[in-house]
């Protein structure tokens, strides 16, 4: 992937966190208080989000049918101008304006927003307009960092022809991270994190969670969120956890740490 750096220098770290669908319809003014903490001890801090729910509630009402596989969303044109018009006129307003209220001063942000998503199609007669990120634009996001405002950057994004894509949230949340070489990546979901026989896992590894995929243990939506972290990781994140929305889940480490907790 090719990445626009900035030459800006800074002190401070960056932090990405990326809200799931299912968790943004429950997020209370506590856990945005944690994000001005977070400023106030030296982080930036970009936000990505999905918006699953939504996006399937406005596909019931037009009657669209809309099938997931291996985690990402078969998105036809007409799924496409759903998603398009449910992520950047809808959910991101609203979480916008949530993180405003908080005493946050946030921005909204898409693929069509200065190309800070330039894709190409992932697999167009297996997904349809499903994109593959290709380049983010690190100096938008960085520049609005220095200004302390936080990017909330929606998972569309667009093609050279200006088609807009729909891209799976963790992939989104993970390219930003290694194209703005994050502190850490936090994955919010609507579970504690990685849960194997019925057991969530404080810890675990690549080597561990590969083990789990064969066995059937991790699977569906789980599937692309550990597979995006374990890449996150493996390209030199220092951080990288899957948690619920009181940032309590499962940290993922290095396969070399095998004396993992796995309870």
């Amino acid at each position: 992937m090719i990445m626009s750096k900035s030459m800006h220098p800074t002190d401070r770290k960056k932090i990405v966190i990326k809200l799931g669908g299912s968790t943004l319809e429950g997020l209370n003014k506590t856990f945005f208080s944690n994000f001005k903490v977070l400023q106030q001890s030296g982080y930036d801090i970009i936000i990505t989000h999905g918006g699953g729910p939504a996006i399937n509630r406005e596909l019931e009402k037009q009657n669209i049918t809309s099938k997931v596989l291996n985690g990402i969303r078969i998105t036809s044109k007409e799924a496409m101008d759903i998603v398009q018009s449910t992520l950047i006129g809808k959910v991101n307003p609203t979480l916008v304006g949530e993180l405003n209220e908080a005493g946050i001063t946030a921005i909204g942000l898409n693929g069509f927003d200065g190309q800070l998503l330039q894709c190409e199609l992932l697999d167009f007669d297996t997904y349809g307009y499903v994109g593959k990120i290709m380049n983010v634009n690190t100096d938008l996001l960085l520049q609005l960092c220095k200004q302390q405002i936080v990017p909330v950057v929606a998972c569309v994004g667009t093609a050279m022809n200006g088609q807009g894509l729909n891209i799976n949230g963790d992939t989104v949340a993970s390219e930003v991270a290694l194209a703005i070489e994050a502190e850490s990546l936090l994955l919010v979901t609507d579970v504690c994190g990685i849960r194997v026989n019925d057991v969530y896992r404080k810890e675990a590894t690549p080597s561990l969670i590969e083990k789990w995929i064969e066995e059937g243990a991790i699977y569906g939506g789980m599937i692309p969120k550990v597979q995006s972290a374990i890449q996150v990781l493996n390209s030199g994140i220092p951080s990288v956890q899957i948690v619920n929305d009181q940032l309590i889940g499962t940290t993922i480490v290095p396969s070399f740490s095998e004396n993992v907790v796995s309870k």
